[in-house]
């Protein structure tokens, strides 16, 4: 005979929703939104107001490039909780779809909020940046590091919006100070090297490259420009390397090198683009 389970008395339904609200977020962190979606959709079932499984499972969505579907329960979760981080996810979501005022009125939005959430004010300065307001993306970048100076993302931002501005020497030191937080960020060396470059300072561009494709060694891009900055220099033969290190894993790298090359105003001056292939052939395949 089968014993009869009683159901669970109404605190203890509680208790096992809290801790699936748990599971889901631990699982949410630990980069499984999968498993934080499976878990907050069972809570839903049974509960479909709750504002924590709600928040959740758009931002489960979210992580999984689904942002269509992830603005149903972000906007549910912002009617019934008004704060920054879900309004800033809710933005984000909009920002995904295209819908880039309205992701800009609910960003502003999350940055009057108290308390104050650095991640609204990261991304309302990109959404600027995607949208050309580059000087007004700089004012937001600066106050999220006045409230999160040690997020290092908003230093490295900042510091390509103040590239987009002609602002080589604000841009440096936005890099640096994000350097001074996460010495091996690629973001922020690559923006450093662009930051000297700009200014004529190739040597030290040079440098900065070097310490990026350290890291990076598949960015065609980063050899191309650190060659041009090898060519400006006079160092020819490491400046050509660089342009076959580009050319290496493909037809489309290996075109995009050799234009490169043969629109290069430093070094040798190619009387024929076949010459420059037949100078990149050589070891670039």
């Amino acid at each position: 005979m089968v014993k009869r389970l009683n159901p669970p008395s109404g605190s203890d339904a509680a208790d096992l929703k809290n801790r699936a609200l748990e599971q889901a977020a631990i699982a949410l962190s630990n980069n499984r939104p999968n498993d934080a979606e499976q878990l907050t959709t069972e809570i839903l079932k049974s509960d479909p107001r709750n504002i924590r499984a709600l928040h959740i499972l758009g931002c489960a969505l979210l992580s999984q490039g689904r942002a269509q579907k992830a603005l149903v329960p972000l906007e549910a979760a912002a009617r019934g909780r008004h704060d920054a981080e879900v309004d800033t996810h809710l933005a984000m979501a909009l920002r995904q779809t295209g819908r880039h005022e309205d992701a800009l009125a609910r960003l502003k939005r999350a940055t009057r909020r108290q308390p104050t959430y650095a991640l609204a004010f990261h991304e309302l300065g990109c959404l600027l940046s995607e949208m050309d307001r580059d000087a007004e993306a700089v004012e937001a970048f600066y106050h999220g590091i006045a409230i999160a100076p040690m997020m290092p993302d908003l230093s490295v931002q900042l510091g390509y919006a103040h590239l987009r501005c002609r602002n080589a020497v604000a841009a440096r030191t936005a890099f640096a100070q994000a350097l001074d937080i996460v010495p091996n960020s690629p973001d922020a060396l690559f923006g450093m090297a662009k930051s000297h470059q700009e200014v004529g300072e190739n040597r030290e561009a040079a440098g900065f490259f070097r310490r990026y494709l350290a890291i990076k060694p598949n960015d065609a891009g980063a050899w191309i420009t650190y060659g041009h900055c090898l060519l400006e220099q006079g160092e020819l033969d490491d400046g050509y390397a660089c342009f076959r290190a580009a050319a290496r894993g493909g037809s489309q790298r290996y075109a995009r090198a050799l234009g490169s090359l043969i629109a290069s105003g430093h070094g040798r001056f190619w009387l024929k683009p076949s010459a420059a292939a037949q100078y990149m052939l050589g070891s670039a395949r």
